[in-house]
């Protein structure tokens, strides 16, 4: 069942990284009823500890992929440049995979996030899966996907999100200040 406006601000209260703090090696709450919560970076960073595990073992060419969430280094054997493509928005989840377009990817990783293949159907209406902290509610914008390059899977991961979040016109703001990322977005206009 749908959550209610009330019962969404009295969950609030536990919302915010601000609420939690590392004290001595501990991790300490404001109260007891916070969880933490890492499924938003949880497959780029197992993309990144795969990648890491292969570097180690002194393998230069790879490419690593955990549910979308890609790695690649160095070349394809015939020394190709990787290719990954990036997913149109589909109508719904059952919609077959088409490719909106294809990057070049050495040393990076990339990571999308979009709301058309994850969503929860309420009466013919869909919410998507990514809740915006500040109100509790899913996220409701213009922005159907954004695909996010940047050293490390996790870190490509949790931008990608955040951006879901800031919608369009806030997330090209903070890339202005942060060249490290580099993103494409699919978005909804007239």
């Amino acid at each position: 069942s749908m959550l209610d406006s009330s019962m969404v601000d009295s969950l609030r209260q536990y919302v915010g990284y601000n609420k939690v703090q590392i004290v001595d090696g501990l991790l300490k709450k404001e109260q007891q009823e916070i969880e933490m919560d890492f499924n938003a970076i949880a497959q780029g960073y197992s993309s990144d500890m795969m990648a890491d595990f292969l570097s180690s073992k002194g393998i230069e060419h790879y490419l690593v992929d955990i549910g979308g969430e890609v790695i690649a280094k160095g070349n394809k054997p015939n020394g190709d440049s990787w290719i990954v493509g990036i997913e149109k928005p589909a109508e719904d989840k059952y919609s077959e995979q088409k490719v909106d377009i294809k990057i070049n990817l050495k040393d990076m990783s990339v990571v999308t996030s979009g709301n058309y293949r994850k969503y929860y159907e309420n009466n013919g209406v869909k919410y998507s899966h990514t809740i915006n902290p500040f109100t509790g509610f899913p996220v409701s914008h213009t922005l159907l996907s954004v695909s996010v390059l940047a050293p490390k899977a996790w870190e490509a991961d949790a931008m990608a999100t955040a951006f879901m979040v800031m919608g369009l016109e806030k997330s090209i703001e903070f890339l202005k200040d942060n060249p490290l990322y580099e993103a494409y977005f699919i978005y909804n206009d007239e």
